[in-house]
């Protein structure tokens, strides 16, 4: 009776209706794939509220429906359906933890000025280094920008790591020949994924932070030739291979 009577208030309240629906949504994100059983026990929601959400959110594609797994002999009946949050539901979610810290950055640059969150980029950006420094520092040289790849793709940038030929043509620095490359012999790290994009897009001192760690960890001369705040597809970042960035600051 106290479900169906909540189910009674809530529809009469559609701004109480939204909040449990983004509560569902929320279960679903953090303990998906879920029945919608499991969902109701845990709200003290209905059966038929339950499925009232789970309906909406389907229609938005915040979440799909998948047949449960079966482990061992399944009795007659359809079998369960479970619920798991798509992509999209995911990037929703996303953006509001993004819109809460703009928010907060615009409210220290106003307090503070554009200083305090650069220093704010650096310090998030520190604890990134502390965890990688002894991932890199283990790998060959060859085979750091890679290890690098590696322990950001496990933070979710979705990173990958690639070899960059010398081209040729016009010359990479004023007097010298026209034979000499233009992009400097080393790898490129590329980040297919920014968790932190549409703030950055506002906060470029995010961007900054990050690359001048790379360079830290790397030992290497690194420039960001693309960003995803930017509107490119990939944050791309160039690696000078250590013997060419050694010759140029002797030069």
């Amino acid at each position: 009776m106290v479900g169906a009577a909540r189910d009674r208030e809530q529809a009469r309240s559609p701004g109480a209706e939204r909040r449990t629906r983004a509560r569902v949504a929320r279960l679903i994100l953090e303990n998906g794939p879920v029945t919608a059983s499991a969902l109701g026990a845990c709200l003290g929601l209905t059966p038929a509220a339950v499925r009232r959400h789970l309906d909406h959110l389907l229609a938005e594609g915040m979440i799909e429906s998948r047949a449960a797994r079966a482990y061992g002999s399944r009795g007659r009946g359809r079998p369960a359906r479970v619920f798991v949050i798509t992509d999209a539901g995911r990037g929703a979610f996303e953006h509001a933890y993004d819109d809460l810290a703009a928010s907060a950055l615009r409210f220290l640059a106003e307090r503070a000025g554009p200083e305090a969150v650069a220093e704010f980029a650096r310090r998030q950006v520190a604890e990134l280094e502390l965890r990688y420094r002894p991932v890199v520092a283990a790998a060959p040289a060859a085979a750091k920008v890679r290890a690098l790849a590696r322990a950001l793709s496990a933070d979710g940038y979705a990173a990958s790591a690639m070899t960059v030929r010398p081209a040729r043509g016009a010359p990479w620095r004023a007097g010298r020949a026209r034979t000499a490359p233009v992009v400097p012999a080393g790898e490129q790290l590329c980040q297919h994924h920014c968790p932190v994009a549409h703030v950055a897009a506002e906060y470029p001192q995010l961007c900054e932070a990050e690359t001048e760690a790379f360079g830290r960890l790397l030992g290497a001369p690194v420039q960001r030739l693309a960003t995803i705040a930017h509107g490119d597809g990939v944050c791309t970042t160039h690696v000078t291979a250590p013997s060419l960035g050694r010759r140029d600051l002797t030069a």
